[in-house]
């Protein structure tokens, strides 16, 4: 009702209904003007008559939320196979076998949960706002002032940044930028002071692993560069290459997801940064208005959205997905636990990762790709930039069009297979025609992100998940 109202405002302020007269409307205690009605149909981008009470009540208009994410799953049977004893004696020789490290596994599984609740994780929520009061902007001495309240020194550091292997053998740039030594020093490289909004974010995750987890002294280092798997060992930094699956990792790695979904929330608490989303578009841009890195930004748009079909990459070359969330179930465009031989070199993250020169602003495309029910039409906007130890990498947050399409009472199967057949015919990219971008534009009205339009301003790219399922006719990846 929140988003409702504010959206009325921005159509019509003397005439939008506030959040209690919504809930009146709701419970039969007000019946709304015609004037005020034609403003709330402005916002569904419905007629008038569709709210009446004429109107078919079989037609939904927003989504089905269930608690699962968009990532189907697959029967354990028999179930006797499957039972806790059997896979505790199983998992670890499976991963050692196939070269799978503990870190690795544990990001899998994280994945899986934080996509199966939708990335709304309550709990982490309250304890970021207590400590931040939600306040936003949050600027680096307000979260200096917050450490200092909790106890917690800043100390400052220097390193140069030095040339690692991943677990796949590619060579990047690694830097340590902060980590926490117990009972209450938190390290900074010096580099963070030209550098505030990741300055910022450290000293959230910091805070976050002092609140969460009171100090406990367990590994806690955040680090820019591809790999992310650092260990520390009597004062020395080192890359964990391990094969061997050490419960430990697991555990650690949960409590790096805990503190990392902390930090966004105490620097983008819940309510205020929804509500500069909308009246933004949900424009990457934001992230400047309120001093966070664009990561940051992009990814608690997963969080707070009422939408809940996002997806979010965080890619390096050659093909190594850092960060990943797939709540509308987008298949993977590349792995960390393996490189992809046979990439689809249309999706927008590719394109962008793979330009060698710096890439002013966002890219906004629309990319039509078959799943396991039909074709499916999502948006994305990507950002091109590099990490703290010079390493060029691209941001990707992007949405699935078909649910909000569906809810508009169109078939989203028929729309995305017309408009797949229109890029295929044409050599696997083409002008998105009239009919299908009125439809889309009208969603972009009601979802309130203005990067869809952009996307529509470009030719529509079919995609694919990997190049041996190629739709383009001649095939990217023919013999």
């Amino acid at each position: 009702m929140e988003d409702v109202s504010s959206r009325c405002v921005k159509i019509n302020a003397d005439l939008a209904p506030s959040v209690s007269y919504l809930s009146m409307i709701e419970r039969g205690k007000r019946v709304p003007s015609e004037e005020m009605l034609g403003v709330i149909a402005e916002v569904f981008q419905k007629e008038i008559s569709w709210f009446l009470d004429d109107a078919s009540a079989d037609n939904a208009i927003s989504p089905v939320k269930t608690n699962r994410g968009g990532i189907s799953g697959m029967a354990l049977e028999p179930s006797f196979l499957f039972s806790n004893e059997i896979l505790q004696i199983a998992l670890p020789e499976m991963l050692v076998q196939t070269g799978t490290t503990g870190r690795q596994f544990a990001q899998l599984l994280i994945r899986a949960y934080q996509e199966y609740h939708r990335n709304h994780f309550p709990d982490l929520e309250r304890a970021a706002e207590e400590v931040g009061q939600k306040r936003m902007p949050l600027d680096e001495h307000d979260m200096i002032a917050i450490a200092s309240r909790l106890g917690l020194e800043v100390v400052w550091f220097d390193s140069m940044p030095t040339e690692v292997a991943d677990e796949l053998g590619v060579k990047s740039n690694s830097l340590v930028r902060s980590y926490f030594e117990a009972p209450n020093k938190i390290y900074l490289h010096n580099v963070l002071k030209k550098e505030p909004a990741r300055m910022k974010y450290d000293l959230a995750v910091h805070i976050g692993h002092c609140i969460l987890h009171n100090k406990d002294g367990v590994k806690s280092i955040l680090l820019a560069g591809r790999s992310q798997g650092i260990t520390l060992q009597q004062g020395e930094f080192g890359l964990a290459h391990s094969s061997e699956v050490d419960p430990k990792d697991i555990l650690q790695a949960w409590r790096d997801f805990e503190c990392s979904f902390f930090a966004g929330a105490l620097l983008c608490p819940k309510v205020p940064f929804r509500q500069l989303l909308d009246r933004t578009g949900y424009s990457v841009e934001v992230h400047k208005t309120i001093g966070v890195s664009p990561a940051v930004a992009m990814r608690r748009m997963t969080a707070v959205s009422p939408y809940p079909h996002w997806h979010y990459f965080d890619a390096y070359a050659p093909g190594t997905l850092k960060a990943v969330y797939r709540g509308n179930g987008i298949p993977l465009p590349w792995g960390n636990m393996r490189l992809v031989e046979d990439p689809c070199r249309h999706w927008a993250v590719f394109r962008m990762i793979s330009t060698p020169e710096a890439i002013d602003g966002t890219s906004a495309q629309i990319s039509v790709l078959d799943a396991g029910d039909g074709p499916r039409i999502y948006c994305c906007e990507s950002l091109k930039g590099q990490d703290l130890a010079g390493n060029s990498h691209v941001l990707c947050a992007g949405i699935d069009l078909n649910p909000a399409l569906d809810t508009q009472m169109q078939d989203a199967n028929a729309i995305a297979q017309s408009l797949k057949e229109t890029c295929v015919s044409q050599g696997g990219s083409a002008t998105i025609p009239d009919d299908i971008k009125q439809e889309l534009s009208k969603v972009a009205r009601i979802l309130n992100i203005s990067w869809i339009n952009r996307g529509l301003e470009r030719q529509a790219r079919v995609i694919c998940s990997r190049g041996a399922v190629c739709p383009r006719k001649p095939s990217c990846y023919a013999k």
